[in-house]
């Protein structure tokens, strides 16, 4: 595509001279504009998928792929509506579950906090929590004894074998008035999962605790249902929809957390947008370069061309010469982007403890960890993108060196 001459001119146009140190100066900001941009860009995207990625995870990892509910009240009667469930094709398990928000009470401290229920076996069998005891045996998941999240503990002071107390929001009527329901409750997990929330508000209980607890014999308000795979529940929820019959509703882990998902789509989007701004605007800096290269190489395009050289041959020469500034930049940003996005958590902690202050908090940004998840595909738009876009901006300042007329350059010389 590019002649052995053509090659040479145009790495020596690259070589800037001492005359010539201006143009090297602007040609060096647009490669390093490129380098930043496609480098910067490579790291928000890899971050923006590890959000993702590490928080639907957890998400499916505590809640169903699907859950089966009842506007009317609790679930009477459920094990028949759960073996129906279970007969589905595609169906992996099936937890019926009570959810209900209650009042803890520790030493005159109080913290509202989400009780979720099930049985021992169901508990047993979910790997992000029984994976994530930090304290305690799952042995002590049983009557009286609750699981509840490091910083539920920490905000409270419980330890293993601690007690508190669980107040119900509906109370038992009395002559007196409505008195509140209240049950005493021992410490026997305590878990981190890695995410704020779940750390900070839920407690997992024992199946049969919880219907004593919020007066629901023989009932449960929620069944999750798990599927083979995410992606498959959207496959099965017709046949779920029939399996019920009408006795219940049903929504998927899509619908249940479609703000938060919208909000991750919409926020990747945008900063795709604006972070692309920043290789358009270093795209434009080699525009401004090379123009001042040709304005500058005017009495040297003019001799060549008087040499015998075509249009052709001068616009390929500084097609190149820009292109290997895109080039080079594009290269030198997603090495840089993919070794710090593979690298972000130890970098965190080393800003962290270089600057003693906590740049990632738990409590803001739900997850303990900075994660990222680098794909692919996304390298190579972005790659592919800086280097279109560099290509491009060559075209013009190309175009007006291959239609400098050697005589009006060399008339006053």
């Amino acid at each position: 595509m590019f002649s052995p001459i053509e090659r040479m001119m145009a790495w020596r146009y690259l070589r800037a001279r001492k005359a010539e140190g201006f143009v090297s100066v602007i040609a060096g900001f647009s490669f390093l504009g490129i380098m930043l941009g496609v480098a910067t860009l490579i790291i928000v995207m890899s971050v923006m998928n590890g959000f993702r990625e590490e928080l639907v995870n957890r998400i499916l990892g505590l809640n169903g792929h699907l859950n089966v509910y009842s506007q009317t009240g609790p679930l009477q009667n459920y094990m028949s509506l759960v073996d129906a469930l279970e007969k589905v094709e595609g169906v992996q398990s099936v937890r019926p579950m009570i959810e209900g928000q209650v009042l803890i009470s520790v030493n005159g401290a109080a913290n509202g906090a989400m009780v979720r229920a099930m049985d021992r076996e169901d508990f047993a069998t979910k790997p992000l929590i029984s994976n994530s005891i930090v304290q305690g045996e799952l042995t002590n998941f049983k009557d009286q004894q609750v699981a509840i999240g490091v910083e539920l503990a920490k905000r409270l002071g419980l330890k293993i074998g601690n007690s508190m107390t669980l107040l119900a929001p509906k109370g038992k009527p009395s002559p007196f008035g409505t008195i509140p329901r209240s049950r005493t409750y021992t410490v026997g997990l305590i878990f981190d999962v890695g995410m704020f929330e779940y750390n900070s508000g839920f407690i997992f209980m024992d199946l049969k605790s919880a219907q004593q607890f919020f007066k629901l014999p023989n009932a449960v308000n929620s069944i999750e249902v798990m599927a083979k795979s995410a992606e498959g529940a959207d496959e099965i929820k017709d046949d779920l929809v029939t399996a019920v019959g009408g006795a219940a509703g049903i929504y998927d882990w899509r619908e249940s957390n479609s703000s938060f998902l919208t909000a991750l789509a919409v926020e990747r989007n945008v900063m795709f947008l604006i972070l692309t701004l920043i290789i358009l605007v270093a795209a434009f800096n080699i525009i401004s370069s090379m123009i001042m290269l040709v304005k500058d190489k005017g009495k040297d395009i003019a001799i060549l061309r008087t040499m015998g050289a075509t249009q052709s041959n001068m616009l390929k020469i500084f097609t190149l010469t820009g292109s290997i500034i895109g080039l080079s930049g594009t290269v030198v940003g997603a090495l840089i982007g993919i070794a710090f996005a593979t690298n972000i958590e130890r970098i965190r902690q080393f800003l962290e403890g270089l600057t003693g202050t906590e740049l990632f908090a738990g409590e803001i940004y739900f997850l303990s960890q900075l994660p990222a998840v680098i794909n692919w595909q996304d390298v190579m738009i972005v790659v592919g993108m800086a280097f279109t876009l560099s290509i491009l901006a060559t075209i013009y300042p190309a175009w007006r060196a291959s239609r400098l007329d050697p005589v009006e350059a060399l008339r006053y010389e």
